[in-house]
This record gives C-alpha cells, sequence and structure tokens, in this order.
C-alpha cells in the first residue's frame, strides 16, 4: 500500500459506508477498511457460520438449521424508510451499486433465550 489517499475510513458501519461513498463521489481517493471479515460493524447482518465465529467461536453451526447462507442476523435492527432523506443520499452516492432493498418479510427478535415474531401489518 505505497498509494496516497486523500481519506482512510476506519470501519464499514453505516454512517461510514455513507461518508467513504459522498467522498468518492466528490473526487477524493479514499481507503476504506475493517479490522473484522465482514463488513457493518455492529450493525452487521451476519449468515450462521459468522455469527457463531463471533458469539460461540467453540461450538460448530448445527446442521440441522440447514444451509448458512439462508439467514442473515442483523446485529442491530434497521430499517430505512422509502422516501427518507437517508435513501436520497444512498442514491446519490451510488452506493446503491453495492446494495439491495428488500421489503421485509418478518422480524423476529432474540430474548429470553426465546426467538419471538415480531408482530405486523401486511
Amino acid at each position: 500500500m505505497d498509494e496516497d489517499y486523500d481519506v482512510i475510513i476506519l470501519g464499514t458501519g453505516l454512517k461510514e459506508c455513507i461518508l467513504s461513498g459522498l467522498l468518492s463521489v466528490a473526487g477524493r481517493k479514499v481507503l476504506h477498511m475493517d479490522r473484522n471479515g465482514y463488513y457493518g460493524g455492529e450493525s452487521a447482518s451476519l449468515n450462521l457460520e459468522t455469527l457463531y465465529e463471533k458469539f460461540l467461536p467453540e461450538e460448530k453451526v448445527p446442521e440441522d438449521l440447514g444451509r448458512s447462507r439462508d439467514y442473515n442476523v442483523d446485529l442491530c435492527p434497521k430499517f430505512i424508510m422509502a422516501c427518507g432523506n437517508l435513501v436520497k443520499v444512498l442514491l446519490h452516492s451510488k452506493v446503491t451499486r453495492y446494495l439491495d432493498f428488500k421489503s421485509v418479510m418478518g422480524s423476529f427478535v432474540y430474548k429470553d433465550k426465546k426467538v419471538h415474531k415480531v408482530p405486523a401489518t401486511p
């Protein structure tokens, strides 16, 4: 890494990614790094394998749970309002090339050692 950068951003949380995208669109040369092997920092969505590596490193993912990639477990819940300012910033920064917007099909919360479905209207 003998290159010069205008900005170095550490971490891949939402704030860092938006800042990186905006600076890049503004013509800055940005180096964006994270110490983790996954994106998203403390607000990441992890598959089962990565979730077990982070929180239960001594255990293997039970095979009866199916494929690891079929799961996305959010470390913290996050919703983006469809017509909000955040969506406008994401579109302007062209970060949408690297993400997909999806409708929420269902939400679950782990509390008191149980998984609970969050009630919602369709």
